[in-house]
């Protein structure tokens, strides 16, 4: 709103309007309030929480060798998140902008999701909350709003990258003077080379296009789906999806400034999507969301994020990913997410192979795959099998969290990375 207020006066040659103009004043406004925003409200959600016991009920205290117990922490903490991130987005955005108000959608929408979810574990004491087919018929839902919307508007467009020869030795990347309706995405460590969706339905023949945006939407659903789950598994010690999520958005607001500056995305040969240098603001709010929540939910926590957070963390991720034509890059730029999900995955398909033929089996002491790490010889199942038992001295939550966060560090270095080798 203050976007299109300093612009109007900008007219009247009010001194300092201009600035409104700048991505990166607008951008780095964002990511200070929203940071404010976390730590002032943070504080003020904990304590109104602790007093209507909105607080963790269930959570497993066996698990924590070291024996601290996070029963009585305040929990729905991601209603700290979506308020910081959302304030100054309404703030500093343009808020007609496409992929913008797409941000706002996927917020407001898995965070509804995910509290929902919280507000049953609290309120009814159902320790499993929301059933699972829920929770998936609303991120299938969102995936649609997603891919539909992308589809179906006319300012969702990009311009290609296209080589041109100067002086017959010199070869100069410039971009297709009018933005198209595509269906193509980068592919990582690929040189001129983008992976389109509607030449994977060829043989649609003259239909492959609308076959190719079939596939599209079904790629959001399952990007959708698996990144939400993903941060959602990843939030089971103190600090650890936050940072991890934090770092991350980082790496994609960078990626969304290269594909949204026409110089840059010429000399990384990159397409260029006009007007997602909004999805720059976006992102340094939500950073700096991110930043202001782990001032409260560092060991030890004084508040969880809950599914609140993490389903709409995930899915800020994924969709953000999505429009900038990037979205097979997250396998790596959100490894850990992946690896958390897989070793459930394994764990679970495992352990039912070896139900059926009688025995008691598993790959990991525990999962997801943090909680690996801190499981006692004591709190395995006795009489069932394991394939990994090391490490054999646990390590403590502080020092797994930040391990994770280096190793997020790395992905998200290597994710930029990927613009060069290529």
């Amino acid at each position: 709103m203050l976007y299109y207020l300093f612009r109007f006066l900008e007219q009247f040659g009010v001194p300092g309007a201009h600035i409104w103009g700048y991505i990166s004043f607008r951008s780095l406004l964002a990511l200070m309030l929203s940071l404010i925003i976390s730590v002032w409200f943070g504080g003020w959600f904990i304590k109104y929480s602790k007093k209507k016991q909105i607080t963790e009920t269930a959570r497993d205290v066996k698990i924590d060798p070291y024996g601290l117990s996070k029963v009585g922490v305040p929990t729905m903490g991601g209603i700290i998140i979506i308020v910081a991130i959302l304030v100054p987005v309404l703030l500093f955005g343009r808020l007609r902008n496409i992929y913008l108000i797409l941000m706002i959608v996927t917020t407001l929408w898995l965070g509804l999701l995910g509290g929902l979810d919280d507000y049953i574990k609290i309120f009814h004491h159902h320790k499993e909350g929301l059933k699972g087919k829920f929770k998936i018929v609303g991120q299938v839902g969102l995936g649609l709003i997603v891919g539909l919307m992308l589809w179906l508007s006319p300012d969702a467009k990009i311009n290609e990258n296209v080589e041109t020869q100067k002086n017959k030795t010199e070869v100069v990347v410039n971009h297709s003077k009018e933005a198209t309706k595509s269906l193509k995405t980068t592919i990582p460590f690929v040189k001129n080379q983008n992976l389109d969706y509607s030449d994977l339905m060829g043989f649609l023949g003259d239909n492959k296009e609308i076959g190719g945006w079939i596939l599209f939407m079904l790629m959001v659903i399952i990007v959708v789906t698996a990144v939400s789950n993903g941060a959602n598994l990843n939030d089971g010690m103190d600090g650890m999806c936050a940072g991890n999520s934090a770092i991350i958005g980082i790496a994609v607001g960078i990626l969304a400034y290269v594909s949204s500056h026409i110089e840059y995305a010429a000399y990384l040969n990159i397409m260029y999507i006009p007007d997602s240098q909004e999805l720059v603001v976006f992102m340094c709010a939500f950073v700096g969301a991110l930043l202001g929540f782990l001032w409260y939910n560092t060991f030890p926590a004084q508040v969880f994020m809950g599914d609140t957070g993490s389903l709409t963390i995930g899915g800020i991720i994924a969709v953000s990913a999505i429009i900038i034509h990037k979205e097979l890059l997250l396998p790596l730029l959100c490894g850990i997410f992946f690896i958390e999900s897989l070793s459930v995955i394994m764990q679970v398909s495992y352990y039912k192979l070896g139900k059926r033929k009688g025995r008691k089996q598993r790959i990991f002491k525990r999962t997801p795959i943090h909680d690996h790490f801190r499981t006692t010889d004591k709190d395995l199942v006795e009489g069932c099998s394991y394939l990994l038992k090391r490490p054999r001295n646990v390590l403590f939550e502080t020092k797994i969290t930040l391990r994770f966060w280096i190793v997020t560090i790395l992905l998200a270095a290597l994710a930029i990375i990927t613009l060069k080798i290529r």
